[in-house]
């Protein structure tokens, strides 16, 4: 009789998981071919970066009629709403001097990296483990779903003198800001993942009499892979917007873009700074977004539909 500390257990259910189906039954198999992929309209290089580069055309010459029509005044038009070459030229340049420019702006933004970066990796791990103990038990998830989901809708300006009070007024409540509004993506798309798993998938491990433990490391785990790599994916563009957010509202510590945008906008000939500020901010959303679907889609490429297409 199969008992639970079998140590051929974990062997059996590897090689079980590997069968076809065909062989499963007791049919012979038919010969495995792979198909290639077929291409469809837009997946080669024109394809995939022309429609951003016509979008980014539009959207800049929506700008310049914008700013052309609303304004008639050049000085009105620069404390309000600046050509994109003003921006270019007042806020981007030069771009190695200390004291503005890229070089400014990429100082305070190196601060606000950090605390992304830092915040992102507490929130996977804080959201998995607590997506994980969620699946263990209906009790759990009913205990601490709704708090989960009062994390997320809080506002952060109404705690602000707790976080404070809590986490001080430097790195620490910088994380905590980041921690709320990332983590709660993560906790949903993990716990949704370890509850998707396949029926069929459990039975075995129960013909199997396999440990609870067995069930999470070998089935659900790994089939809560895609869905957790999504929640990663979402709560990574929160995490840059949280640590502007820090940024607008502490002031103590290391000073990053967040504060730097809020300074530069309140002078009114500051206006192209402050811009090439937020666009500065919203590309290293964007690099963020990009590097982390890249790293995802190279995670679960080899065995999962989802990595394969687009």
């Amino acid at each position: 009789m199969t008992t639970f500390d079998d140590p051929s257990l974990d062997e059996r259910v590897d090689a079980a998981a590997a069968l076809p189906e065909a062989a499963v039954l007791g049919e012979t198999p038919a010969p495995v071919t792979r198909v290639a992929a077929v291409r469809q309209p837009g997946d080669g290089f024109v394809g995939r970066f022309l429609p951003p580069v016509v979008m980014f055309a539009v959207f800049v010459g929506i700008w310049y009629v914008y700013s052309t029509l609303a304004f008639d005044q050049a000085f009105q038009r620069r404390n309000a709403l600046p050509y994109p070459h003003e921006v270019v030229q007042d806020g981007f340049l030069p771009f190695w001097d200390t004291t503005q420019g890229t070089r400014e702006i990429l100082g305070y933004m190196w601060p606000t990296v950090k605390v992304t970066l830092l915040g992102l990796a507490i929130s996977i791990v804080v959201g998995v483990f607590i997506g994980v103990v969620m699946n263990v038990s209906k009790y759990f998830e009913r205990a601490i779903f709704p708090y989960a989901v009062v994390a997320q809708t809080v506002p952060v300006l109404a705690i602000t003198p707790l976080l404070t009070q809590v986490f001080g007024d430097r790195l620490g409540v910088r994380l905590a800001v980041v921690f709320l509004i990332a983590v709660f993506p993560i906790i949903t798309n993990t716990l949704f993942g370890l509850q998707s798993t396949e029926r069929l998938h459990h039975d075995l491990f129960t013909l199997n009499k396999a440990s609870r433990w067995t069930r999470l490391w070998k089935l659900e785990l790994p089939a809560a892979v895609p869905a957790l790599m999504t929640g990663i994916r979402i709560a990574s563009g929160l995490s840059v917007i949280g640590a502007i957010v820090a940024d607008f509202f502490f002031n103590q510590g290391d000073k990053g873009i967040g504060y730097f945008i809020r300074v530069t906008q309140q002078k009114a000939a500051d206006r192209p700074d402050m811009l090439a500020g937020t666009i500065a901010a919203s590309l290293f959303g964007v690099v963020m977004f990009l590097i982390v679907g890249a790293i995802t889609t190279r995670a679960i490429r080899d065995w999962h539909d989802s990595a394969r297409t687009g």
